[in-house]
């Protein structure tokens, strides 16, 4: 199978090599800092910056944090983008692990759309039994009736116990049948 768990497994051991270095994530990092930083500055100073008769206006704590974050930022993307980092030229992750991490990574990201679509009960149901059969190797009738049962007790504890209505999907709602 093209996309089960040995697979990633023997790819984690035979493919080494550096999917990212150390120095690029230390550039996207700190670029990241730095924009942030001048975004949280440029608001703050919009805001109000400056000290006040009667004291600091609004944005004169969040202005100068805003101003540390880039300057900080600033300084580190300066010296990754010149090489004067220890350890830029190092590995940050091998192919094979960025492998296993997006095969989590991925499938999570399609759980939290699934659920603006169909609702967290359903969503929950399939994310399990599919993990449960993927990455765990459990049989399909084991992993779909744990998955099922799961998102049924959820559904007692939450809209039978507690009488908390969970977020039923916008596209489709396979509880209205059911009145819910």
């Amino acid at each position: 199978m093209f996309l089960s768990w040995p697979f990633f497994m023997s790819k984690l051991r035979s493919d080494d090599s550096a999917a990212v270095t150390n120095r690029t994530m230390e550039i996207v990092v700190s670029a990241t800092l730095l924009v942030i930083g001048l975004v949280v500055a440029w608001d703050s100073w919009r805001l109000g910056a400056r000290w006040a008769e009667d004291g600091p206006e609004s944005g004169y704590f969040p202005f100068y944090v805003g101003m540390i974050i880039a300057v900080s930022g600033g300084t580190i993307l300066w010296q990754a983008l010149r090489g004067m980092t220890p350890n830029g030229r190092g590995t940050f992750v091998e192919r094979g692990q960025l492998r296993l991490v997006l095969s989590v990574l991925v499938p999570a990201i399609v759980y939290v759309i699934a659920i603006q679509a169909f609702g967290i009960y359903l969503a929950s149901a399939v994310y399990i039994a599919g993990f449960m059969a993927w990455l765990g190797h459990y049989s399909w009738l084991k992993s779909v009736t744990l998955g099922v049962a799961t998102s049924a007790a959820v559904f007692m504890l939450f809209e039978v116990w507690f009488q908390v209505s969970l977020f039923k999907g916008s596209l489709y709602n396979p509880l209205a049948v059911f009145g819910y």
